[in-house]
């Protein structure tokens, strides 16, 4: 007897598994980008790799070190993802030397990283002459952003263009009972607005005797207790709502013209463009303090686990191939906020933030790496925890000197 419904499910299970076979290598991808204008920025990440003839499974898992977490637990129990977000630091290099991961070298000769790459991210992805991480931008953490409509309710005609003008805006923003500086109660914020200080009041060679070089007689010296003193400052500024808010709740504030001032990496810049806010109309982006001023250099990299399925292993380096891509670079930084990781773009399609942020990149002597990038992994936790310490309680600055100096005695 002629069975139709087994006739059916044959066809189904013959539709579906010739679809699966048409379908491009399958990748999932973990990453913490979980807000409104980072949710919008991955998206041209997985559209350009749908488009390549990819497969993308969006993991999405909040904060970084939540994701981190998640990812090398994955790979250490023999269950990889296909790719991996971590920051451009020393953060993935012990499963580098621990052999979990595998290299993209061809997609790295054949596109010719080497050409448009960075020095600074060179030296983070290459590991030993192999390239263990596709690198997919430029963030620097230590922009200042602020309200227009705040300023102009502060009667603030000119943006600060040092921390003594920038101290005098905030006094300004607080007499018209505005939130004269928005910021999150969190470590990780707290040590972006030490970085701000440090590479603005501090200035390149301190920052780097103190972060790079670890230099005791500078870590205890007067130069580094005024940064250490205006970095505690800033603290007056904020608001008692500040303890573990999220930093896009902070950066809300100014989009609203509730605050006036926000210390925080470009990508803040997601979120003003989520609200359908532009740069130099609505809001302000101040790079550093002076046409010296160092641009610090951050950002994100998807590492690729361990594996010998050959599929698996095909999607990685699609992976690579399509993030790097000029123009799925310009489209995703123009999301996200950062700049393109690539110095051959075309700026033209950017916004006057991340063209302010590239025509500084193109000085090699004002870029600088960010402190993850000196310090190995219990140096800036160490350094994080004594600076969160320091922004909340009453310490001597002395005794801070000394402390820090100790955690990162070489």
């Amino acid at each position: 007897m002629f069975n139709f419904k087994a006739l059916v499910l044959a066809t189904g299970l013959l539709t579906g598994s010739v679809a699966a076979m048409a379908a491009g290598p399958k990748a999932e991808v973990i990453h913490w980008w979980t807000s409104g204008g980072e949710s919008a920025a991955v998206k041209k990440f997985s559209e350009a790799y749908t488009a390549a003839g990819g497969v993308w499974v969006d993991t999405a898992i909040a904060l970084g070190e939540q994701a981190r977490s998640v990812a090398i637990n994955r790979i250490i129990g023999g269950n990889p993802p296909t790719a991996a977000q971590f920051n451009t630091s020393k953060q993935f290099l012990d499963i580098v030397e621990q052999g979990l991961l595998n290299n993209v070298d061809d997609i790295a000769l054949r596109d010719g990283w080497e050409k448009f790459l960075p020095e600074t991210v060179l030296n983070v992805v290459r590991v030993k002459g192999h390239y263990y991480a596709a690198p997919v931008n430029i963030h620097m953490p230590t922009w200042f952003w602020y309200s227009k409509a705040a300023f102009k309710k502060a009667g603030i005609t000119t943006e600060p263009k040092s921390m003594d003008e920038m101290f005098a805006a905030l006094d300004r923003l607080k007499a018209a009972g505005l939130i004269p500086l928005a910021h999150g109660g969190q470590p990780w914020q707290e040590n972006i607005v030490f970085t701000a200080v440090l590479a603005n009041v501090g200035g390149t060679e301190l920052y780097l005797k103190v972060l790079r070089d670890r230099d005791q007689a500078a870590i205890q010296g007067e130069a580094f207790r005024k940064v250490l003193s205006s970095y505690k400052r800033l603290q007056s500024y904020v608001d008692k709502g500040a303890p573990g808010r999220n930093w896009n709740d902070a950066t809300a504030l100014l989009i609203t013209g509730k605050a006036g001032m926000q210390i925080m990496g470009d990508w803040a810049k997601g979120e003003f463009a989520l609200a359908n806010q532009a740069p130099g109309k609505d809001y302000g982006c101040i790079a550093g303090f002076g046409a010296r001023s160092p641009y610090v250099i951050q950002g994100d990299v998807f590492v690729f686990p361990k594996t010998s399925d050959a599929e698996a292993v095909k999607a990685q380096k699609l992976l690579a191939s399509v993030m790097l891509s000029p123009a799925v670079q310009v489209e995703f930084s123009n999301k996200k906020g950062s700049i393109p990781v690539r110095t051959d773009v075309d700026a033209s399609r950017l916004d006057i933030c991340a063209q302010q942020g590239l025509s500084i990149m193109k000085d090699k002597s004002r870029q600088l790496g960010n402190g993850e990038v000196y310090l190995n992994p219990d140096q800036n936790g160490a350094l994080s925890d004594i600076l969160t310490a320091f922004w909340n309680k009453n310490l001597a600055v002395e005794k801070v000197q000394k402390d820090i100096a100790l955690a990162l005695k070489r």
